[in-house]
C-alpha cells in the first residue's frame, strides 16, 4: 500500500445533522436534517495542505426536509429532492427557479450530462415515483419530459445514469433499462445479502454495482467488464469515483484501490464516515453526522516514487501518463517507468512478457541480452548496469528464457534489416539511463546473429541458420 490521499478536516462537531452534500469548484453545500442549507467556501492554503473554510450562506428556511442535492454548475443551478418533490433553484442567490410538479412522491433522482451529436452537453434527469421512472430533458430553464413514464419491478433504491441506459438497484435485485424508446429492462443479479443496492457511475460512463462487499463494473448493455470483481474490507455505504482510484465508504474506513491492476491502496481510518461527495477531479469530500473532511492527493511525483519502490509498474505508469510535466519530461519517465517494468517482468521470470515489452520500447538489444549469462564478452557486459541483481537461471528456466530471447532478437534482425542501408544511426534506447548504446546497424546484427547461435547451441538445435556462423567470430566469441 501507499499514500495516495491525505485527509483533512473541514468541518468539525457541526451542530446539526448532516443529511446531504454537494460540492462544485471552491464551493460545498451541506444539507441538515432540520432542512437548513449551509454554503462554505474552501480554500487551500498555497504550499500546504491547509484549508480557509468560510460559512457563505445559511439558508433556514431552505426546506422542512433535504433529502439530495445536486449541481450543475455549468447551468448555475441546484438541483434538490425537497420534500418528495423534485426542485431547481438558482446556485448563486438560492431563488427558486421551477418545481416539477409531476415528480411529487419522488423519492430519489439522478442528472447526467450527455454529450450531444453537435458536440454540446445535455442535462438529463431520471425520477423515481414509487415504481415509475420519470425522465426528463433541461431547456429554457424548465425540464421537460423526455419520454414517457417507465414502470419498474419495485421502488427504485439507488440507481445512476449509463450512457444511454439506466442502471437500477431494488431492495433484492439490479436491472438495467434502455433508453430506447420502448424502456427495454433487463435483470442483472441480486444485491447480496444485505438487501441494501449501492450503485455508483464511474468517470469512463460505466457503473459499478455493490453485491455485500464485492464490486462489479458494467457498461451499458449490461455486461462486466472487469475479469474479477473488486473486495472491500467491510460493505461499502457509498463510492466515488477518482481514476485510476475508486474509494469507497466502509463503516469504519474510507478505502482506497484501482480496478486495474487490482490493489488496495490505503485505508484512512474516519469517525463514522457515511457520505462522499467530488467537485472534480482531485477534490473529493468525505462527511459523518457531524463532520466533514477533505482527501487531498498526495503529489504524483511522491506516489510514483513509492509504487516504484513496492514494483507496482502499472500504477505508476498510469499516474505518470496523468502528470502535468512537459511532454519530454512525461515521455521520458513513462519511458523510464516500462524499461524498470519490463526488467522486473524478467526478474519474475515472465520471459515472454519481458521480450514484448522490450520490443515495444526499442530497448538497445545488447541491453537485454545482458540480462542472460555468458551471451556478452565480459569486457562489454561489465559497462551495462541493472535496476537490481539479475535472477540465476538454470535447467527447463534458462532454456524457456532462450526461446523467449530468440523470438525477440529475431524480430529485431528483420527490423535492423530493413534499416541498413539508411544513413541515420540506430536510435535504440539505454535500458538504465547513462550505460552506452550500440549505434552502429551492422555491428548490433553482428551481436545479434552471433547470440542467437549462442541460443541455438545452448537449446542443442539439429541446425543453425546460417547468417548467426558468418557472424560469430566478428564478436569476440
Amino acid at each position: 500500500m501507499h499514500d495516495a490521499y491525505e485527509p483533512v478536516s473541514i468541518l468539525e462537531k457541526l451542530p446539526l445533522q448532516i443529511d446531504c452534500l454537494a460540492a462544485w469548484e471552491d464551493c460545498l453545500l451541506v444539507g441538515t436534517k432540520p432542512g437548513h442549507l449551509l454554503l462554505y467556501r474552501i480554500k487551500k492554503d498555497p504550499g500546504s495542505n491547509r484549508f480557509e473554510v468560510t460559512l457563505e450562506k445559511s439558508n433556514k428556511n431552505f426546506s422542512k426536509k433535504i433529502q439530495q442535492l445536486y449541481v450543475v454548475s455549468q447551468y448555475k443551478i441546484l438541483v434538490s429532492l425537497l420534500e418528495n418533490n423534485i426542485h431547481v433553484h438558482d446556485l448563486l442567490t438560492f431563488q427558486q427557479i421551477t418545481v416539477v410538479s409531476k415528480a411529487k412522491g419522488a423519492t430519489l433522482f439522478v442528472c447526467d450530462l450527455q454529450k450531444t451529436s453537435s458536440g454540446e452537453e445535455r442535462l438529463r434527469m431520471c425520477v423515481a415515483v414509487r415504481k415509475k421512472l420519470q425522465l426528463y430533458y433541461w431547456k429554457d430553464r424548465e425540464f421537460h419530459e423526455l419520454q414517457g413514464d417507465l414502470g419498474v419491478p419495485d421502488i427504485p433504491k439507488s440507481m445512476a445514469w449509463c450512457e444511454n441506459s439506466i442502471c437500477v438497484g431494488f431492495k433484492r435485485d439490479y436491472y438495467l433499462i434502455r433508453m430506447d424508446g420502448r424502456g427495454s429492462i433487463k435483470e442483472l443479479f441480486p444485491t447480496g445479502k444485505q438487501l441494501e443496492p449501492l450503485v455508483a457511475p464511474l468517470a469512463d460512463g460505466k457503473v459499478a454495482l455493490g453485491q455485500d462487499d464485492l464490486t462489479v463494473v458494467l457498461n451499458e448493455d449490461g455486461i462486466c467488464t472487469q475479469k474479477c470483481a473488486l473486495n472491500w474490507t467491510d460493505i461499502p455505504i457509498a463510492m466515488e469515483h477518482q481514476p485510476p482510484y475508486i474509494i469507497a465508504v466502509l463503516p469504519r474506513y474510507v478505502e482506497i484501490r484501482t480496478f486495474e491492476p487490482r490493489l488496495l491502496v490505503q485505508s484512512v481510518e474516519l469517525q463514522r464516515p457515511r457520505f462522499i461527495i467530488s467537485a472534480g477531479p482531485n477534490i473529493v469530500y468525505v462527511a459523518s453526522n457531524h463532520f466533514v473532511w477533505r482527501l487531498v492527493p498526495v503529489s504524483i511525483a511522491s506516489q510514483i516514487r513509492q509504487l516504484l519502490q513496492d514494483k507496482q509498474f502499472e500504477l505508476a505508469l498510469q499516474l505518470a501518463k496523468m502528470k502535468d510535466d512537459s511532454d519530454g519530461d512525461k515521455k521520458q519517465q513513462i519511458h523510464h517507468i516500462q524499461n524498470l517494468y519490463a526488467f522486473n517482468l524478467f526478474c519474475q521470470k515472465r520471459f515472454d512478457d519481458s521480450m514484448a515489452v522490450f520490443a515495444k520500447l526499442g530497448t538497445d538489444p545488447t541491453h537485454v541480452i545482458g540480462l542472460y549469462p555468458d551471451l556478452l564478452p565480459s569486457d562489454y557486459r561489465k559497462q551495462l548496469h541493472y535496476p537490481n541483481p539479475l535472477p540465476t537461471l538454470s535447467g527447463a528456466e534458462l532454456e524457456k528464457a532462450h526461446l523467449a530471447l530468440i523470438d525477440y532478437l529475431t524480430q529485431k534482425r528483420s527490423h535492423l534489416v530493413k534499416q541498413l542501408n539508411d544513413s541515420d544511426p540506430s536510435t535504440t534506447s539505454p535500458l538504465m539511463e547513462g550505460t552506452p548504446t550500440i549505434k552502429s546497424r551492422k555491428k548490433l546484427l553482428q551481436i545479434i546473429d552471433t547470440t542467437l547461435l549462442k541460443c541455438y547451441l545452448h537449446l542443442g538445435a539439429k541446425w543453425v541458420p546460417s547468417f548467426c556462423c558468418r557472424s560469430m567470430l566478428k564478436w569476440g566469441s
